[in-house]
């Protein structure tokens, strides 16, 4: 074989044979990702908004009087007729306010307090007295006390099924909380 063409020869045989040579297969396509469902984040209160305009509507015909009551400091929100409608008392043994609002219920009931910085729904339990009432205990120290005593000039107390209370945060309110954080 002449010399000449041994060398094209051998590089002809040399593509011939890396052209016969199995191409590496695309990788496989990698796995999808195994998800695992993440469990549902429990159910959150829903934030209370006042009505429009709570603020704007009349206040609700009365007087606060102070009295000791049974050994408690209590706060009673009288209509004109001298009809209690709204009671806070101190329970220093336990170290609770109460907020109750003349009502009769079967049952336990939400209450709805709504003051110039702060709304909350309570758990109000039916209290069978003089007065039947629905009444919600909250710690002395609860920011919502607070809020409904500095509250500027009025908080609203609200039942389902009853008129909604617009009331005036007179220094009753506050003297009963005082009372109650020694």
């Amino acid at each position: 074989m002449n010399r000449n063409l041994a060398f094209p020869l051998a590089a002809l045989l040399a593509l011939l044979a890396a052209g016969c040579v199995q191409q590496a297969s695309a990788p496989a396509p990698a796995p999808a990702p195994v998800t695992t469902p993440r469990p549902a984040p429990a159910p959150t209160a829903s934030p209370i908004t006042a009505p429009a305009n709570w603020n704007d509507a009349p206040q609700t015909p009365g007087d606060w009087h102070h009295r000791i009551l049974n050994g408690q400091s209590t706060a009673l929100f009288n209509d004109p007729g001298g009809a209690v409608r709204v009671m806070l008392a101190c329970d220093l043994g336990r170290g609770t306010v109460s907020l109750g609002r003349a009502a009769e219920a079967p049952g336990a009931v939400q209450m709805r307090i709504y003051t110039e910085a702060r709304n909350a729904s309570l758990s109000a339990q039916p209290h069978a007295g003089t007065v039947p009432m629905v009444v919600a205990a909250l710690p002395a120290r609860d920011p919502l006390l607070d809020a409904i005593a500095f509250s500027r000039g009025r908080f609203a107390v609200e039942v389902a099924g009853l008129q909604t209370l617009y009331l005036p945060s007179w220094p009753e309110i506050t003297r009963v909380i005082e009372d109650c954080r020694p």
